[in-house]
């Protein structure tokens, strides 16, 4: 009983911060309070017999993965979703044409060649290798002071570490994310 009032105190505490920081993520309250909630089930029901020094980094990893799975299903459902009626002329123009939309000022389309495509996906899946292959504690730091946009403080919280540690953690993987790309002729 005392365990189940400690994680209800623990949940109770980190509830705003978190709602905050979805906010900021997916621009949206009614998803962020779902991924939040999703978040604290989560923790409570797979790590509620964990020590309680574990739950602010289980629970900003399991928000963190929360979100993520939230942007992928989005995603994919405005892919599915995306009916070619959504196209149509807003004032029922029967000779509208989409790529005519599409036309910048310049007159150009808007649209990105192939070419670019394929070069930023390139450019993306490197990125995402090569936070990947960073240290955990440099890639947890990385992540939730760049990705989840934490201060220094908040962060050392959720890692259960100093400030100090934190921006050790962070200039070395900044450094080491730098210097990989630079070597796969990628400019940041």
């Amino acid at each position: 009983m005392a365990a189940d009032k400690e994680l209800s105190n623990f949940l109770q505490g980190v509830e705003k911060r978190a709602f905050k920081r979805t906010v900021y993520a997916v621009r949206d309250d009614d998803a962020a309070l779902d991924i939040v909630q999703d978040a604290m089930i989560r923790l409570a029901e797979r790590y509620a017999d964990r020590p309680a020094a574990e739950w602010p980094m289980l629970f900003q990893r399991i928000l963190s993965n929360a979100t993520m799975d939230w942007f992928r299903h989005q995603k994919v459902r405005r892919g599915v979703m995306n009916l070619f009626s959504e196209f149509e002329s807003p004032d029922g123009d029967p000779d509208f044409d989409l790529l005519e939309m599409l036309e910048d000022q310049s007159g150009s389309l808007g649209t990105e060649s192939s070419a670019d495509t394929v070069q930023r996906l390139q450019t993306l899946k490197s990125i995402e290798d090569e936070v990947a292959k960073l240290p955990t504690r440099q890639r947890e730091a990385f992540l939730m002071r760049y990705w989840e946009e934490m201060d220094v403080a908040e962060t050392a919280a959720a890692m259960g570490c100093s400030e100090g540690s934190v921006k050790t953690h962070c200039s070395r993987a900044v450094h080491a994310l730098a210097q990989a790309l630079t070597l796969k002729g990628i400019s940041l």
